[in-house]
């Protein structure tokens, strides 16, 4: 029997309910799975009709947003509780094993700051309903995996959300994940995050001294293979990349600039330490391409791809 997969349209107002709309009716997406759209009706016939596409008969109309009530590429308080409203469904649909898997569609952050939201993106969203707090997201493609130490944080701010637990936590999520898909222990590499891994206290407040090494010498002790702490600038060559399985990256665009150089196109966003599978794109909503028929739906189908291989798993 095929897996159910919740897939979530995203903001309105931007490429994600047309990125939904196509992959839901791909052959190659219903030989593996059957999707369910999450998300306003209204808004995804109109959007459908603008784009040339159909409708799937598997829709879970979520909240009351209008298709008269949204434009292309601006979003709003109402747009932006609507794509939340989505997402908190389809969590609940999959807690309760209605649905296999949830694929998530790119979010407006500031538009659901306007709704009242008060997670800052998915992942904390996630991690919230489902009651956990080993979690982190890891994002990856054929080319390049991270996973990301903190998230959604300042970069002024990342070195106070820094610990030797949420580093250790990190490794082992993301060396576990990998050796999963590999069938074999993983090759971790752990990033500093400082200039030349600080250079002894040079160019560091001791980070790597005091946070990453004593983080990497308990995942050693745990039997993981990995190296580190590795200066962040030589960290992605390709002598490196060859031999590394997933970077453990200490903030946001430590890890996203170099997958999303690598991998712009189809690299996928995955919840680590959860009760359930979620799988998204690495992109955001390209406000300036929405309800145009242009959007590149890659990412979004390899999430897709990507949920189903990890139910099988």
């Amino acid at each position: 029997m095929k897996p159910v997969l919740g897939i979530t349209v995203g903001e309105a107002s931007g490429v994600g309910p047309e990125l939904a709309l196509r992959c839901a009716t791909l052959p190659e997406v219903n030989a593996r799975c059957r999707p369910v759209l999450y998300g306003p009706r209204d808004v995804l016939t109109q959007i459908a009709g603008a784009v040339g596409l159909e409708v799937p008969h598997q829709v879970v109309n979520v909240g009351s947003l209008s298709g008269d009530s949204i434009k292309p590429g601006e979003f709003s308080s109402e747009s932006g509780f609507a794509s939340y409203q989505a997402v908190d469904a389809a969590i609940g649909d999959a807690l309760a094993t209605k649905i296999d898997a949830i694929v998530t569609g790119p979010i407006q952050k500031e538009a659901w700051r306007l709704g009242g939201v008060k997670y800052p993106g998915h992942t904390e969203l996630l991690a919230s309903r489902c009651g956990i707090t080993d979690y982190c997201m890891m994002l990856t493609s054929e080319q390049i995996s991270c996973v990301l130490v903190t998230i959604h944080v300042a970069l002024a701010d990342v070195p106070q959300a820094l610990s030797v637990e949420a580093i250790l936590r990190s490794i082992k999520l993301g060396a576990e994940a990998m050796g999963k898909r590999h069938g074999r222990t993983a090759r971790v590499a752990v990033c500093a995050l400082n200039p030349h891994a600080g250079e002894q206290g040079m160019f560091s407040h001791a980070e790597e001294e005091n946070l990453i090494l004593p983080a990497i010498r308990q995942a050693r002790s745990l039997g993981i293979e990995l190296t580190g702490p590795l200066p962040p600038d030589t960290a992605f060559t390709p002598s490196v990349r060859n031999k590394t399985d997933v970077y453990v990256c200490m903030y946001h665009d430590q890890g996203l600039i170099p997958l999303k150089a690598l991998a712009f196109d189809d690299a996928v966003n995955v919840t680590l330490g959860l009760p359930i599978v979620r799988t998204s794109v690495d992109h955001g909503t390209a406000l300036d391409l929405a309800w145009t028929g242009k959007a590149n739906h890659q990412s979004m189908l390899a999430a897709i791809h990507m949920a189903v291989d990890l139910i099988d798993e």
